[in-house]
C-alpha cells in the first residue's frame, strides 16, 4: 500500500520552508520503504491578498490600518505587526492541498496549522536535514508502524 508524503522545500534536496513560508509543496509517493517524487503542488494565492498586504500599503491586518478587528489599532498579537491575526483557518488552503498526505515535513510548523493537519489525520514532522534523510526515517517509522514492529532497538 502506497503512500504520500508532502515536503516543504526550496531546492529539492533541503527541507529549508516552514510551512508558512511554502509556496510550493514537493509530494512523494512511498511504497514500503522505497520513495520517489510524484509532482509538485502550488499553493493557489488568495484572492484579495496583495490588498490587505504590508507590500500594498495596508496593514497586516486586513488593510483597514486599525489593528485585528476591535479598532483599537493596536496591531497584531500585542503590537506586533504580522502573523497574529490570521486565526485558526489561515492556513486551510494549503492544508487542502495536501489532504491526501499521510505525512508532511518542513523545517518548522507552528501550532495552528499542526492541529488543521491533526483533524485530517496528517503526521507533521518539523527537521532540519535532507529530504532524503528525511524520507528515508520517516518511510522505516511507517514501515514499522504499518507491520507492527517494536520501534525499540
Amino acid at each position: 500500500m502506497s503512500y504520500l508524503i508532502a515536503i516543504a522545500s526550496s531546492d529539492e534536496k533541503n527541507i529549508d520552508l516552514t510551512f508558512g513560508a511554502a509556496d510550493s509543496f514537493i509530494i512523494y509517493e512511498v511504497e514500503g520503504t522505497e520513495y520517489h517524487k510524484k509532482e509538485v503542488r502550488q499553493v493557489p494565492q488568495e484572492e484579495g491578498a496583495a490588498e490587505g498586504s504590508l507590500a500594498a500599503g495596508g496593514s497586516a491586518c486586513g488593510g483597514s490600518g486599525n489593528g485585528c478587528g476591535n479598532g483599537s489599532g493596536s496591531g497584531c498579537g500585542n503590537g506586533r505587526q504580522g502573523g497574529g491575526c490570521t486565526g485558526p483557518d489561515s492556513h486551510s488552503a494549503k492544508v487542502e492541498l495536501i489532504a491526501d498526505c499521510r505525512s508532511l515535513v518542513c523545517k518548522k510548523i507552528g501550532f495552528q496549522a499542526t492541529r488543521q493537519l491533526e483533524k485530517k489525520a496528517i503526521a507533521s514532522f518539523d527537521v532540519d536535514c535532507t529530504v532524503d534523510e528525511a524520507l528515508t526515517k520517516i518511510s522505516t517509522y511507517f514501515s514499522k508502524i504499518d507491520n507492527h514492529i517494536s520501534l525499540r532497538q
